[in-house]
């Protein structure tokens, strides 16, 4: 609470010197406008970075231990739509770090230093990552199994800190601090100052564990969709579990993380705390108000439902915590509230909806495991339903909780120590920038969707249907029986013979187009 009654006292002093410098209106809603459809775009892409390659490593360390075709053809089908969410996602991020230099200038120069270390280490961790990703694209037939699944491993850990060490930046710039400012200079920093920022752990988990949810429900909502258009093969089934284990397991611990950040911004950024929260006015016994829409004119949230006194005991574990409300500064100091709290009843929401269905999947896999019923996991029509909502339900509360991030430190670009109409460009070829920044992702998502139609080509024919055991021979065996194959025709002939039955795969384990 003595760092937030600092940055407090700072809001107020500004506000009565009236010591800002601020752009044309025009400049910094264009520049706010572009970054947020910058990073909209490419964090999309940064989840799947995070968590595809955990998903890969478990999928092809299962079919180097089993050979069983059915996870052959899940990695390769995997791995291609990787290399090309790894490619879109390259440019967008290559277009947002020129953005931060040309939008910014005046932020880029005062902290460009103290974020000096958090920058150059995503970049050895990207081109990590870059390199191992041509290893593994173009290993299949140079690596033997398991030296191709071993690359996974420096691709899932440099992607995962990739994005952890861009987080630490923006953690920085929610509490900044370890730095000495002289005039508006920067005369000393320490150089891990974003990694000791007070944000900086539960940013970092609370990020980790979304990104793993994005890409757990995107992959079991893809293969809900292919089974509840009549795909119910183990491809599909597998397909769907896995995704599914994924996000149903991070579910809950995301519950527990963003009750731990809740606490740090509330002693971090009260004003913050105030705009998620609907609360108008400083208070004892503040209550925690779920829905409603907030009103500025009054200060309280409209149609909301009041629980009495939980906000202070979750802040203070005590009914007579006080809680700051966005009256402790001037208007022109304080964030959209209506716009955060709404975003931050949808990630909350959204959250709750997806751990409401992790207990239920939950409980029916225990239900079906102690009865010996196969599936364990449930494919009936409305669980499929509910499972293909899933994905965009986890973007979504992710896109919403980046809403609350950013839209909750407004006006502060670093909070309490820089404005963001300090920071902004004053160039006036703003708007063709703008304009030039929105046809490039509308372009990059056309390609996008136009490639992934593409691979959507369902299944390979495998055999088995949901609930079948489905472990096929190894891969170098799959061949018919000596007494199905046709007279004076080598084994391999008589596995291709278009009849169906074939496993895609030829005698070096390597798998066909029949995908």
């Amino acid at each position: 609470m003595v760092q937030a009654a600092e940055v407090l006292s700072h809001v107020a002093a500004l506000a009565q010197t009236g010591d800002l410098n601020p752009a044309s209106a025009t400049s910094t809603g264009l520049a706010r406008g572009q970054t947020a459809i910058s990073l909209a775009f490419h964090i999309c892409f940064a989840v799947f970075g995070v968590g595809m390659p955990w998903l890969l490593l478990y999928v092809e360390g299962r079919w180097v231990r089993t050979r069983d075709p059915v996870w052959l053809a899940l990695t390769r089908k995997w791995s291609r739509a990787f290399a090309v969410l790894f490619a879109v996602g390259a440019v967008s991020g290559t277009a947002l770090s020129f953005e931060f230099g040309l939008l910014w200038p005046a932020f880029m120069a005062r902290y460009g230093g103290v974020l000096g270390l958090s920058f150059t280490l995503e970049g050895f961790a990207f081109f990590t990552e870059a390199i191992f990703i041509g290893m593994y694209l173009y290993g299949w037939k140079r690596l033997s199994p398991r030296a191709h699944w071993l690359t996974l491993w420096p691709i899932a850990i440099a992607g995962t800190f990739s994005t952890l060490f861009i987080i630490t930046a923006n953690a920085w710039m929610n509490t900044p601090g370890h730095v000495t400012e002289v005039d508006g200079k920067v005369v000393s920093a320490e150089p891990f100052a974003p990694f000791l920022a007070a944000t900086a752990p539960h940013q970092l988990i609370h990020m980790l564990l979304a990104a793993m949810m994005c890409t757990g429900g995107i992959v079991a909502g893809v293969y809900a969709v292919g089974m509840l258009r009549g795909r119910r093969d183990a491809y599909h089934q597998r397909g769907l579990r896995i995704g599914l284990t994924v996000l149903l397991v991070c579910a809950p611990l995301q519950l527990i993380v963003g009750d731990w950040a809740a606490r740090v911004v509330g002693n971090e950024q009260p004003i913050k705390l105030a705009a998620m929260e609907g609360l108008g006015h400083t208070t004892t016994h503040a209550p925690l108000t779920l829905g409603g829409i907030y009103d500025e004119q009054t200060g309280e949230v409209r149609h909301g439902i009041e629980i009495p006194n939980l906000l202070s005991l979750m802040q203070g574990f005590s009914a007579d915590k006080e809680i700051i409300g966005l009256a402790a500064v001037p208007p022109e100091e304080r964030p959209n509230a209506l716009l955060v709290h709404l975003a931050f009843n949808v990630m909350v929401g959204l959250g709750m909806a997806l751990i409401a269905l992790s207990a239920a999947v939950g409980f029916v896999v225990l239900l079906r495991r102690r009865r010996g019923q196969r599936p364990l996991v449930p494919t009936g029509r409305p669980w499929l339903w509910a499972a293909a909502a899933s994905g965009p339900a986890s973007v979504l509360a992710m896109m919403a909780g980046w809403e609350v991030t950013e839209g909750g430190r407004q006006p502060w670009i670093v909070y309490g120590r820089m404005r963001v109409d300090e920071a902004v460009t004053t160039s006036s070829g703003m708007p063709a920038i703008f304009t030039g920044t929105v046809l490039l992702y509308l372009g990059l998502a056309t390609a996008l969707i136009l490639i992934l139609r593409r691979m959507a080509t369902g299944g390979p024919e495998l055999g088995g249907s949901v609930g079948e055991a489905t472990r096929a021979p190894d891969i170098p065996d799959a061949r018919p029986a000596p007494d199905q194959q046709a007279p004076n025709l080598p084994a391999s002939a008589s596995a291709g013979d278009g009849s169906g039955n074939g496993t895609g795969t030829d005698p070096s384990g390597r798998e066909e187009d029949t995908r």
